[in-house]
């Protein structure tokens, strides 16, 4: 602790002493000219402010000047407010006013910090701010993220009662002084407050092991159309210790397995090119996995979407969706494809055959469905799906206005519904094997494709989440990372981030995706899944990028697992 230099008179019994003559002598605060500091008195905007600026000097400015309506360039404070406006600690109100006179509240002073400092929460906001707080229902809800952040980082310090925020009371001179030292504190410095009245994060169990997963495809790949070739693959894999193989079993509106319920329904048992005849590469993979101490979780890849061309599709045409004008096309990488009304009673039971065939068929660890196991939201105006609509909801006709927020709902219900279903009929045949989902992030998910996976995670009907986050903007990229219901999922589940490793029509950098892998595991995560091994196997033709790789899995894992 630093010799103290400046005294007050008013603080020789106060619980903040320590902290008030640290800041003093290091030239943050300053007292009155009657020698007192005044530890009890509030703070204004203006004032702590100012104390910012000189506490964080060194911040960089980041966002443009703005000009508020109630701090004129004569106003005593104009230059610092400016300033922290610039680097980001504070902001002002909607009607573009400060109000530098009012006192601040000690859940903006918190905000203020976290903002500044870009602090974040890694773990269950929900669990963070309940556990650890008897009135975090008083919290704003625009400070509830950056409260968690400050609690995990340290910084909340309530006295005397430490599970009180008191978040909307004004904020003191003493606990001002208290949250600065704990933002300024460095690791091995000592404390200025006693512990027990730091805000601890509650301990949430996190999964041991990490997932090392890679999605096998046959689109822009030839890794299944050989046995060689995945022999070849799972050396190279067990070579970089991988220990999940994802490899789809759907797509194009055919199976890659020996099917007999397609067989039955379309007269055609796998999909009909020349290098799988014959053949059965779930049942090839297998033993090549569990020789290496892999797990196989079979993808249904395309979900409900087929080419309009496939005998699916042909024989059933009943079972397509479409559009209010009874349009069925829908455009995905610049190939036409229709989608199967997951609302059909035919359909479901259809996908669900499947997916029994499979999990009674075949030695596996899981089954996983991914962004392909929702609807378009512009789809669903199909003859049944409107009568059962009104049958539902007593309305004469859905809404015109495709994104109509109880329309949307409605729908997303029944895709709920359904995937409540598949959980128990794959527990029923096989209890071991686990739902493992891989969606895109939940806002886009939900409104682009009806599907709530996070009521999905929250009901406990996945036991897995790999989230596609495939960006190359590394911002983009973090920000996904960040979304509340993705905290709250990896507090009851492994989550994991599925990576891009690039596109036949876009490559991505080997940088990136090791920037990337580092950036998940920085924040807690299960572990990662790369999209796809066609294209990451293309990073691994350099020997400095097989030895840089091979450092980022330096040691076997297990698939992650909650203890």
């Amino acid at each position: 602790m630093n010799t103290v230099i400046v005294k007050f008179t008013d603080i020789t019994t106060h619980w903040a002493k320590d902290s008030i003559e640290n800041l003093a002598n290091k030239n943050i605060i300053t007292g009155y000219r009657d020698g007192s500091f005044k530890p009890d008195a509030p703070v204004t905007r203006a004032e702590f402010a100012t104390m910012l600026i000189k506490a964080f000097p060194q911040l960089l400015e980041n966002r443009e000047p703005i000009e508020f309506k109630d701090v004129s360039s004569q106003f005593w404070a104009h230059s610092v407010i400016q300033k922290t406006y610039r680097t980001g600690f504070m902001s002002g109100y909607e009607d573009q006013s400060f109000k530098p006179q009012q006192n601040i509240p000690r859940v903006q002073a918190l905000v203020a910090l976290v903002k500044g400092l870009n602090y974040e929460p890694t773990q269950s906001i929900v669990k963070t701010l309940n556990e650890s707080l008897n009135d975090a229902k008083d919290i704003p809800n625009y400070a509830r993220n950056a409260v968690a952040a400050a609690i995990e980082s340290g910084l909340v310090v309530n006295y005397p009662e430490v599970k009180l925020l008191n978040p909307n009371k004004p904020a003191t001179r003493g606990e001002v002084a208290v949250f600065f030292c704990q933002a300024l504190r460095q690791q091995n410095e000592p404390l200025t407050i006693p512990e027990q009245y730091i805000v601890k994060p509650p301990i949430i169990s996190v999964p041991t092991g990490e997932l090392r997963g890679v999605w096998l495809t046959n689109i822009d790949s030839d890794v299944l159309l050989s046995k060689n070739a995945l022999t070849e693959a799972f050396n190279l894999l067990a070579e970089f210790k991988f220990n999940t193989i994802y490899p789809t079993i759907w797509n194009e509106g055919y199976t890659l397995y020996p099917s007999v319920l397609m067989e039955r329904f379309t007269g055609i048992k796998i999909e009909p090119i020349p290098e799988l005849k014959d053949r059965d590469i779930l049942q090839e993979m297998i033993p090549l996995a569990k020789e290496r101490n892999m797990s196989i979780i079979p993808w249904l890849e395309f979900g409900f979407m087929v080419p309009p061309d496939s005998k699916i599709a042909q024989l059933r045409p009943h079972w397509i969706t479409c559009r209010q004008d009874g349009t069925k096309g829908y455009k995905e990488s610049q190939v036409n494809q229709v989608w199967l009304n997951p609302f059909h009673p035919q359909v479901q039971q259809f996908i669900l055959g499947l997916i029994i065939e499979v999990v009674k068929t075949y030695n596996i660890d899981g089954i996983q469905l991914d962004d392909h196991f929702g609807l378009p939201v512009d789809l669903g105006y199909d003859e049944f799906t409107v009568k059962l609509y009104q049958k539902e909801t007593g309305n004469s006709t859905p809404p015109g206005d495709f994104k109509e927020a109880n329309w949307v709902s409605w729908r997303a219900k029944k895709i709920t519904e359904f995937l409540t279903r598949i959980f128990w009929v794959i527990k029923d045949y096989k209890p071991n094997c686990i739902l493992s989902l891989s969606p895109n992030p939940y806002l886009y998910a939900y409104s682009q494709f009806l599907q709530d996976w996070k009521t999905w995670e929250q009901e406990g009907y996945l036991e897995e989440l790999v989230l596609q986050v495939y960006r190359e903007d590394m911002n983009g990229f973090l920000a996904d990372l960040k979304r509340p219901e993705l905290l709250e999922a990896k507090s009851h589940i492994p989550v994991s981030i599925g990576i891009l490793t690039g596109l036949r029509i876009k490559p991505m950098s080997f940088a990136t995706v090791k920037e990337q892998i580092q950036l998940t595991r920085d924040r807690k995560f299960a572990g990662t899944s790369f999209f796809f091994y066609e294209t990451w196997k293309q990073m691994m033709t350099s020997e400095t990028q097989k030895a840089e790789f091979k450092t980022l899995f330096s040691q076997g894992l297990e698939r992650p697992k909650f203890v």
